[in-house]
């Protein structure tokens, strides 16, 4: 709870951490598959392995064992995790007696118990900084922690399972652990944790206890078209449904998290897509139009592009100053870049989420905009509720009404940049046979998906397209991807 990853719900986290709970919790149903990517890694796992998650996790335990190999003159011991106890004489603020503080990652100790390392997975070691209150919190139930004798050194390492690289977070005297704690924003962590009033809908929803009770989470049933009882609660994008139409081990490996293929998913006509959308998304987040002035160092931080998709991302980003809509909006309450959308669809238990590029709006209605790139040409020969599916899902979003304000000018914009120019297609999602074609492109990607509980591998040609074939024993290819 201590990462600030920005994909968990701070107000449900801390309604866990308080020991709030609800008065009725209806059991949900389960998998029937092992979705804790970690789970087979760190224990041994309950429910059947995917072969994605099999050869993953292989892959996992032979990384482990050649990063740490076992050092007879210094043997360490794998024990449970620590916790840290800390009692009050009375209750404070927050009507609070104990706080407890729970360690979660590989434990160790030295045989008489004077040394204590915690090693925490990832899949790749990020080049950003750790939260410092995450570490902070860490060192502290490390140092101070029970069960067992409390240490004289402590170390905190997190180590990539894809790569085997390492990463020291800390290392020191029990005393230096606690005075980290003190100094390097533990108080203010706990805090932020314990304090949390933002509801934050999302992927974090799907094991939430307190979802039939959140004040934030906006319902939508019958939104897929799925009238199916029994089925565990799930989450769905239009990614997903895409992802699973071309291979249903694909889609649930993504949704696994497993390592992808960097020279697939990360390949330079991809990034200057992504790059494009960070830079309009910093613009209209901030309120101003688009201009053609564009500068010469546009790249948002974090992209790195050659220098013919430099200056193709420029070009389009100069196009579209000229469809741009900001141009008409005056009020920056009226702008959502890139905002999240959730809804629960009950009748099938099914989280929706979409992330448009842009809702503005127009009057007292609201607008969708989609932003796609191209580096060629434009053709409709294909429809744009089947090219783009994501348009057909803000069909149904805004025809039911469920963004809010009204419909009368409410509508779906596909922007599509090319070298040439800018089109505009404008898409009324109040016509009918509009919402029928939407509602065929929805349904024909979740119905198979959401019956789905083994998802079979679909190889062929698309294997070596696929980032994550890497870790599917059934690619078509027989090589492993880069």
């Amino acid at each position: 709870m201590f990462k600030d990853t920005g994909y968990r719900c701070p107000a449900a986290d801390a309604m866990k951490a308080r020991g709030y709970r609800p008065q009725s919790r209806q059991e949900r149903n389960r998998e029937v598959l092992e979705h804790f990517t970690f789970g087979p890694f760190m224990k041994t796992p309950g429910a059947p392995l995917h072969d994605g998650l099999r050869q993953w996790t292989a892959h996992a335990n032979s990384v482990y064992n050649d990063a740490f190999p076992v050092d007879p003159s210094r043997p360490m011991t794998e024990v449970p995790a620590w916790t840290y106890r800390h009692q009050l004489s009375s209750p404070d603020h927050r009507g609070v007696r104990e706080y407890r503080i729970t360690v979660w990652g590989r434990c160790l100790r030295s045989p008489d118990g004077t040394v204590r390392e915690l090693r925490l997975p990832v899949n790749r070691i990020s080049e950003v900084d750790p939260y410092q209150g995450h570490v902070a919190a860490a060192a502290l139930a490390t140092a101070e922690g029970v069960p067992g004798p409390l240490p004289e050194h402590v170390r905190i390492v997190e180590f990539a399972l894809l790569d085997g690289r390492t990463r020291t977070l800390f290392e020191g005297t029990r005393e230096q652990a606690v005075e980290r704690y003190r100094r390097y924003g533990g108080p203010e962590a706990l805090s932020a944790v314990l304090d949390g009033r933002e509801y934050r809908p999302g992927p974090s929803c799907v094991g939430c206890a307190y979802l039939s009770v959140c004040p934030t989470l906006r319902r939508a049933p019958g939104l897929l078209g799925l009238e199916a009882s029994g089925r565990p609660r799930r989450t769905w994008s239009v990614t997903n449904g895409r992802s699973y139409r071309a291979c249903p081990a694909r889609d649930h490996m993504r949704r696994l998290h497993l390592p992808a293929s960097q020279t697939i998913e990360r390949s330079s006509s991809a990034e200057r897509g992504r790059a494009v959308h960070a830079y309009l998304a910093a613009r209209h987040g901030s309120g101003r139009p688009c201009t053609m002035d564009i500068p010469a160092r546009w790249i948002p931080d974090g992209f790195e592009l050659p220098e013919q998709e430099s200056r193709l991302g420029a070009l389009l980003l100069r196009h579209h100053a000229a469809v741009c809509p900001l141009r008409f909006v005056h009020d920056r309450n009226d702008v959502r870049a890139e905002p999240r959308v959730v809804r629960h669809d009950s009748l099938g238990d099914v989280l929706v989420i979409a992330e448009p590029d842009l809702l503005y709006r127009d009057g007292d209605s609201w607008v969708w905009r989609e932003t796609k790139t191209s580096a060629g040409g434009w053709s409709r020969r294909q429809g744009l509720l089947d090219r783009y599916p994501q348009l057909a899902l803000a069909v149904l979003l805004v025809s039911r009404g469920d963004l809010g304000g009204s419909l009368s000018r409410a509508r779906i914009e596909l922007e599509v940049l090319r070298p040439a120019g800018a089109d505009l297609e404008i898409i009324d999602p109040c016509v009918p046979s509009v919402r029928a074609a939407a509602e065929e492109t929805v349904r024909g990607l979740v119905a198979d998906w959401h019956s789905d509980d083994h998802y079979a591998p679909a190889p062929g040609d698309a294997c070596t397209r696929c980032e994550v074939a890497r870790w599917c024993s059934a690619r078509s290819d027989g090589k492993e991807a880069a």
